[in-house]
Order: structure tokens, then C-alpha cells, then sequence
């Protein structure tokens, strides 16, 4: 066995370092077989697909040989959240553990750091619109006094959406670079410094994406001296890849520019007489084009939006005001860093909401744009307030290849959720990997002792009138068994909202999705220890819940994709034209890895116990139903709700004779 597989089991091992030197830690064969090959693929600077079940314990499976290598590794993770437990619980563990000294830093996007520049200018800055707003920004002055990395999460009061956080963070777009006067004290340099310094960096995917897509969110002088990536939740990798490699614009990023082009007139005389006017009809141009876009769809083609003749005027109207805007501030270009930061800005901006449009002819002022390749799908989205453009290209395995192949690297794909009936076909051709080596590393819980699904029976068509009366009806004696405790997943917000209505006045607390933040709505379920967690998509990741808080999760339906998804809608016409089945190839499995998600929010750890509820009949009544009930873990199934009483009724004599 090549020397890093085996110095990577026998540190995972019965007797190693790992299970000398942390507490609880206990040896499992899975992990001992995904570090090996994980070991074998960093050695030989190979690619690995590997499907690591809940239970399976990945992330020391992929540090242990990461960091026993001594290679310049690269994990990236799929969320901010996921990477501050990675850097800061996971990975001192097991470097601790291991007695390794390599050093290790934590790298984000440069929107995650506070921007000393945007901080000065924002003070003083009518641009408040409640007292709360600015007694948090006084809050924001007075930690950038003593904050030693910037990282706004630091600031746990604020929350993810605060309008004051795109005030005192930068874009690539608006950064100064090199000749702003805070360059020496940046948090973003520094934080750049040291991964450059550092021999393991964690990052998140957004912040990779970006940069293989040459959109410098500041990692670029990083990658190409890394030796081996590691790709965690890699399953959110290609839908995330197409929006990198594609390009958009929207309603904040122009209403930043139109503010930020006054905030920096303060230093150039007679600016603001010049810019007021420009700016004030970029902002109504806006205003109009979004009440213009009322009653379109909240997603679409932009065939669909520019087929509304009050829409195509809007936009007609925005781009001649961003022109008029771009005219009047080239002129002060010199005589300001920011004003000439808000002249690129304004260009750049023009030039996507031309490409956006269609346009061959560009405006004064602005170079000839090559048009982008037919194989893309120009689409928009409509927010509360505002709207967004976006171009997606429908394929991104090509530049995703290109990019590992120049590498040189060893790059490992894992995550619970990559195999369709334990293939990995679907997956590798969208991450443009040919033949990789794969490994399908089952969970390691007692699913048959742990855990029941539950099929009930007698459910009408999911799409047919009275489903979620009847789905509910279904499930009360499910959540009268296990007292609460339960995760509801829907499949849409208006789904969620009608069960919301229902439950309401039962006898458990509603924790409802959107009517708090994410993380105190699942500290306040946790808490609660009988609670009732209502979620739609977003919630099928990140809800990991330990313990007898969670014992029931519920499915209502088969997570197809919105049939209204432009870019899926395109790639499925796509798969058609070239002979494929756009059923078989796209919509089912990509249906079926987002089932798994959910499935996987119900046994966390070797002594949970809960019962899995699908209720979408289509799962027994359906030949592609087996496909689904193939790639979920081997668990005991029952059409029969006593079953469910009597799953529940065990717990509770157990508890009871502990006691």
C-alpha cells in the first residue's frame, strides 16, 4: 500500500492519532476506505469521485491525508458557514491531533470583509433609513477599531441581507486596488497574504468559481500554486459553475453606482451639479423599469420580458441613462480614484446590459463587445423590490476540465449526495470528468434498527386539487406518535405557507422558514425539544440537527424542478435536440440527488433515531420510482401508520426504563 494511504489509516485507526488525542472519536471501516483512496488519488495527482454517506465522517477522511502529505492544499466548501466550522473546529483537531505544523488560513470573497475606504465615505452619508440602521452602522465604526481580520461575520447581530453591508464591503467592481489610501491596512490584502503564506486554505466555492472564472474575487494568485483541491459538497458544484461562468447585472448593483457616484463628489469641486441630474434619471429609469416588469413572471426568458412593450421601453430608457451617467462622470475620471472606479463601473455595466439585450452596436463612448455564444440562455428574475439579468451558459464541464487539467493537481469530489442508483454518470459529465475513479462509501448507521420510512397510502396525485389538506390529514397521527419533533420539506413556498396555516394552532411550536433568520429559527427548534421546522428547497442542506429534537423528516413531493426554471427548461430542449431524454438524463436524477439531501437531514449520528415520511404516491405508483427508493439508504418501509405508533411507542418504553 503507497506510504500516505497507509500512514492515513493508521491514524484514523483503532490506536492512532485521532483516537488517542480526540475525545469520542471512533474508528469506522468507511472512513478508513475513503481516506485511503483519497490518499492514493493525492499521491498519484488523480481524480476522485467519492460519495461518502451521512455517518461516514469525510472531512477527517480528506484532512488527515491532506495534511500528512505536506502538499498545498485547497479545500473548498459549499458554504460560509460550512467553511467557519471547517477552519475553525474541524481542521485544529485533526492538525492538533496529527502533531503536524503546517500552517492554515481561511479565505473568503472580498463582499465578506469590511472595506475601511466605503466605511470613510459612508460616514456622514444621509443613506440611513431607520434609527436602527444607524445605530448598527456606529456599531460597525466602533469594531473596525479593533477587529484584526474584518470578517464581518464577526458581527452576529448583523444579518446576512443588511442593506449596510454593500456600504462598507467592497465588489470587485469598485475596489480601488493598489492606490487606495487604505491599501497597507486592507483586510482583503491581508487575508490574501496569508493563504499565499499558508499550506492548507479553506475557501468557499463561490470564491473559486469566481476566479477560475477569471472574476478575481482575490484567490487567483493562489490556485496555481495549490497541489491538491478538495472539492466538499461537490454536488452544488455545476448548477453554482453556471452562474461564475455566465454574467449578469441588476437593480442594487446599479442603485450602489448612482450613490457612490455621489458620496465621492465631496472632493471634486462642481461634481455634484454635474452628476445630480444623471443620477437622478438612472434612478428613475430604474423605479419605472421595475413597475414596468409587475405582472411578468417572477422568473422568465428575456424573450418573455422584452416581448412587454413597457418593459423593452424601460430598458431602452436605463441604458440611454446609464450612458448619459457614464458621460458626465468620464470627465472628473482624474481629478477622484473614486469617481474614476465609478466611470469603469458604469461601463462595465453598460456593456453586460448591452451583451444582455442582444445589442451589436455599442454606445458612445464604450469599445465593441464580442457577443456571447448562442449556447447560453439570457434570462431575469424578479425580487420584492428590484429584479436581476442574468446570461447562463447551459454546459459548463468544458471550462471546468480546462481549468483541472491546467492545474496539474489532485482534485477530490465528495459529498453525501453524488451517486443515482449508485452511479456517478450524471455528476462527472457535468463536472466535465472522463472515467474518474469512484468510490461509493454507503453510510455506516444501522438504518434498519435506527430509522423507518413511512409510504402513506391513499394520497391522491401530488398535482391534484386537495393534496395538501390530504397530506396533512396523513400526517397528524405521524406527528401525534413522536409529539412534534418533525421537519416538514416542501416542495414550494405556497405549500409551505397552507401547512403553515394548518398547524398552526397544534398542540407543538411552529418554527416557520422566512418568518426569522435561518440560524435562530434552528436554535429556537432545537430548544424547543417537540417543535414543528417548516422548510421549502434551501432548507434540504445545512439542517443538521443532533438528537431527539429531530426524529421525523417529511417530503411531500418529488424535488423536480420548477417546470418554470428558464435555464433548466433550456438544458432539457438542449439534451432533446442532441437525441437524449431529457427525463432520464436531467430531470430524474438531478430529482433524485435532491431527495437525498432531505433524506439525509433525519439520522445525523449513531444514536438518532426518526422516521423518514415520503408522501408522493408517485413513488409506488411510478416505474421510476425505484430509481429514487434504490438511492436512499436501506431502511425498513411500511405503508402502515400503526407501524409508525409502534416505532415511536418502543422509544418511549426505552426512555421510560432508563429513567
Amino acid at each position: 500500500m503507497p506510504q500516505l494511504s497507509q500512514a492515513s489509516r493508521d491514524a484514523l485507526s483503532e490506536g492512532g492519532a485521532l483516537a488517542t488525542r480526540l475525545d469520542a472519536f471512533a474508528p469506522r471501516d468507511a472512513q478508513l476506505r475513503l481516506t485511503a483512496a483519497i490518499a492514493d488519488a493525492i499521491e498519484q495527482r488523480d481524480v476522485l469521485l467519492a460519495e461518502a454517506g451521512t455517518g461516514t465522517g469525510k472531512t477527517y477522511a480528506y484532512l488527515v491525508p491532506a495534511l500528512l502529505s505536506g502538499l498545498k492544499t485547497i479545500v473548498s466548501t459549499g458554504t460560509r458557514a460550512l467553511q467557519d466550522q471547517l477552519y475553525h473546529r474541524d481542521l485544529p483537531r485533526v492538525r492538533d491531533a496529527l502533531g503536524v505544523g503546517l500552517k492554515s488560513a481561511l479565505l473568503k470573497g472580498r463582499a465578506n470583509y469590511l472595506c475601511l475606504y466605503r466605511l470613510q465615505q459612508a460616514k456622514g452619508e444621509p443613506r440611513f433609513t431607520s434609527r436602527e440602521q444607524v445605530d448598527q452602522f456606529h456599531r460597525i465604526v466602533a469594531w473596525s477599531g479593533r477587529t484584526q481580520f474584518g470578517d464581518m461575520a464577526e458581527l452576529a447581530a448583523l444579518a446576512e441581507d443588511s442593506p449596510l453591508l454593500p456600504m462598507v464591503t467592497s465588489t470587485v467592481d469598485n475596489c480601488l486596488g493598489s492606490e487606495c489610501p487604505f491599501w497597507e491596512e486592507c483586510f482583503v490584502v491581508q487575508a490574501r497574504q496569508r493563504a499565499q503564506a499558508a499550506d492548507v486554505v479553506v475557501v468557499n466555492h463561490h470564491l473559486l468559481l469566481a476566479d477560475l472564472a477569471l472574476k478575481q474575487e482575490g484567490f487567483g494568485e493562489i490556485l496555481p500554486g495549490a497541489q491538491t483541491f478538495v472539492i466538499d459538497e461537490a454536488h452544488q458544484l455545476p448548477e453554482l459553475a453556471a452562474n461564475f461562468f455566465g454574467e449578469g447585472f441588476g437593480m442594487r448593483p446599479l442603485q450602489e453606482l448612482a450613490r457612490d457616484c455621489l458620496a465621492e463628489c465631496k472632493d471634486v469641486p462642481g461634481a455634484l451639479a454635474s452628476l445630480q441630474e444623471p443620477v437622478r434619471a438612472i434612478e428613475q429609469s430604474l423605479r419605472e423599469l421595475r413597475l414596468a416588469m409587475e405582472g411578468l413572471p417572477v422568473r422568465g426568458t428575456r424573450e418573455r420580458a422584452l416581448g412587454k412593450p413597457e418593459v423593452n421601453e424601460g430598458f431602452d430608457a436605463l441604458t440611454a441613462s446609464l450612458a448619459q451617467l457614464f458621460e458626465a462622470v468620464l470627465p472628473m475620471a482624474e481629478a477622484s480614484l473614486g469617481l474614476e472606479a465609478c466611470a469603469a463601473r458604469a461601463r462595465e455595466l453598460s456593456a453586460r446590459l448591452l451583451r444582455w439585450l442582444g445589442e451589436d452596436e455599442p454606445i458612445p463612448g464604450f469599445d465593441d463587445e464580442p457577443l456571447p455564444a448562442s449556447a447560453d440562455v439570457f434570462w431575469y428574475e424578479l425580487t420584492q423590490r428590484g429584479f436581476r439579468c442574468q446570461r447562463t451558459p447551459l454546459d459548463v464541464s468544458g471550462p471546468l476540465r480546462e481549468h483541472r487539467e491546467r492545474s496539474h493537481a489532485a482534485w477530490i469530489f465528495t459529498s453525501a449526495t453524488l451517486a443515482v442508483g449508485g452511479d456517478f454518470d450524471h455528476v462527472a459529465t457535468r463536472l466535465g470528468l472522463e472515467d474518474p475513479h469512484t468510490l461509493l462509501q454507503p453510510s455506516p448507521f444501522d438504518w434498519r434498527r435506527q430509522a423507518l420510512c413511512y409510504l402513506p397510502a391513499g394520497l391522491p396525485d401530488p398535482n391534484a386539487r386537495g393534496y395538501g389538506t390530504a397530506l396533512i390529514a396523513a400526517l397528524w397521527p405521524v406527528l401525534q406518535a413522536s409529539e412534534g419533533r418533525a421537519f416538514l420539506l416542501f416542495a414550494s413556498h405556497r405549500a409551505l405557507r397552507e401547512a403553515a396555516e394548518t398547524l398552526r394552532d397544534g398542540p407543538w411550536p411552529l418554527f416557520v422558514q422566512g418568518e426569522a433568520p435561518r440560524a435562530t429559527l434552528l436554535q429556537r427548534f432545537r430548544e424547543s425539544g417537540n417543535g414543528v421546522l417548516l422548510g421549502a428547497a434551501s432548507f434540504r442542506e445545512g439542517v443538521d440537527v443532533v438528537g431527539d429534537a429531530l426524529s421525523v423528516v417529511v417530503i411531500d413531493k418529488l424535488p423536480f424542478a420548477a417546470p418554470d426554471d428558464p435555464v433548466f427548461e433550456a438544458r432539457l430542449d438542449a439534451i432533446r435536440r442532441s437525441g437524449g431524454n431529457p427525463f432520464r438524463d436531467e430531470q430524474l436524477p438531478q430529482a433524485v440527488i435532491a431527495l437525498k439531501q432531505g433524506v439525509g437531514r433525519l439520522i445525523r449520528s449513531e444514536t438518532d433515531r426518526g422516521v423518514l415520511v415520503l408522501c408522493d404516491p408517485r413513488l409506488t405508483g411510478k416505474s421510476y420510482g425505484r430509481v429514487f427508493l434504490d438511492s436512499l439508504p436501506p431502511f425498513a418501509r411500511t405503508r402502515q401508520v400503526e407501524d409508525v405508533q409502534a416505532f415511536f411507542a418502543r422509544e418511549s418504553a426505552q426512555i421510560t426504563e432508563e429513567s
